[in-house]
């Protein structure tokens, strides 16, 4: 008997489906072999990678299997890019090297310039960002040039008369080397530093390297990113407050992004960090500046700071700057402290007047994955309306690096 066209063509299917349910199952098979073969040995694999800066701003990235959390082996410590000087001392011979550096430039105890002249490097001069090359000086402190007492060389300010290095300042450098620590937020000016010298080099054609450093604030990002009407020296880039980069990384960003002068671009090296991991806490050997003491100061920082254009006070002249924050007609408390002239705060706000204040710290530890703007409402709303909370507006606005922010936290109240 024939079969119809329709009964052929769905025995053919049905043949058809079986050879294929069939390879699905090998090729099943096969992968789960292969799947449990893997997991003996690496049980839920994480990927890790190691970022190696080449020249300019080429980046080159290996993934590698890394074993569970009951398996692995207790990471080593950061390699930070000034331990990692044997990837490009060669270079250095015959060259005059300027550096760029201040008091944390500094591996072992041992400073980045006195490292370089005991390899009998021809270092010519430092540059120095504000708070001068020991940082020392105030925040906002014009700082001149000077000679090192130590090694004779001359110390020229990037916050003095200039900011950027000028071409007779470059005249007799061949190659320059960035090493300051950063704490990951927009205002601090380091980043604003290094953009200059960026800049400097690409017009003047001298090399730069920059030596990576783990970001304290590395963890997170977050705040408003900076409008262009708000471009200052402390907000250059349209970048959030806390933008989650390591200097090195941040160096590659202005070279890359066409936000020099002209779109132009230097000849970049990067030296970067070896086992550092942005989620992964790290605690700084030294101060990065005056006032940023401890991990708990540097963690509040991009918080904080917002209220300098403010009648508060961040406890700027005591033994706890942003650790606190307080007001001389804040409600009365259990707190109060008095700031003093001190180093670094020769003249801080509410000078030798007792302020009603906060301790953060005993708000709790946790680690902070955001701004908190809490503490800006909670001080306007203890200061009420007989104040003027934000005494500086238009500081305030370049800080934030909008106006929305005041705008948003008049109505809040």
């Amino acid at each position: 008997m024939k079969r119809s066209n329709d009964k052929i063509f769905f025995f053919q299917v049905q043949k058809y489906t079986k050879v294929l349910a069939s390879m699905a199952l090998l090729v099943f098979l096969h992968s789960a072999c292969g799947l449990f073969a893997f997991k003996t040995f690496y049980p839920n694999p994480i990927l890790i990678s190691e970022t190696i800066v080449i020249d300019n701003d080429s980046i080159y990235t290996t993934n590698v299997p890394y074993p569970s959390k009951q398996q692995k082996p207790s990471l080593p410590a950061p390699q930070l890019g000034i331990d990692r000087l044997h990837l490009f001392v060669d270079s250095l011979a015959n060259k005059r090297i300027a550096v760029v550096a201040n008091q944390t430039s500094v591996v072992g105890g041992v400073h980045l310039v006195d490292t370089l002249l005991a390899l009998n490097l021809d270092v010519v001069k430092v540059f120095a960002p504000e708070h001068g090359f020991r940082g020392d000086a105030d925040a906002g402190q014009h700082v001149g040039n000077s000679t090192d007492i130590k090694t004779g060389l001359p110390l020229i300010s990037l916050y003095g008369s200039n900011k950027k290095p000028t071409e007779q300042q470059l005249e007799d450098v061949d190659i320059i080397i960035y090493d300051i620590q950063d704490v990951g937020v927009r205002f601090y000016t380091f980043i604003s530093t290094l953009h200059y010298v960026i800049e400097a080099c690409a017009q003047n054609n001298k090399q730069l390297v920059v030596l990576d450093r783990p970001n304290p604030n590395g963890h997170y990002i977050d705040g408003p990113i900076l409008e262009p009407s708000y471009k200052s020296f402390v907000g250059m880039h349209p970048v959030p407050i806390v933008y989650g980069m390591t200097i090195g990384e941040y160096a590659i960003m202005i070279n890359g992004e066409g936000w020099l002068q002209d779109s132009m671009r230097c000849q970049l090296w990067v030296i970067p960090c070896k086992n550092y991991k942005h989620k992964l806490p790290y605690s700084l050997p030294v101060a990065p500046s005056p006032n940023l003491r401890t991990d708990a100061a540097i963690a509040f920082y991009p918080s904080l700071c917002l209220f300098e254009a403010t009648t508060v006070s961040v406890g700027r002249g005591t033994d706890q700057p942003f650790e606190i924050f307080g007001h001389p007609y804040f409600p009365p408390s259990d707190f109060q402290f008095m700031p003093v002239s001190t180093t670094g705060a020769k003249n801080p706000l509410h000078q030798n007047t007792i302020c009603q204040g906060i301790i953060l710290n005993q708000r709790g530890s946790k680690r902070s994955y955001q701004l908190n703007l809490n503490y800006l409402i909670e001080a306007k709303e203890m200061l009420g309306d007989s104040i003027v909370f934000i005494d500086q507006p238009s500081f305030f606005n370049r800080l934030a690096g909008t106006a929305t922010l005041k705008e948003q936290l008049e109505k809040s109240i």
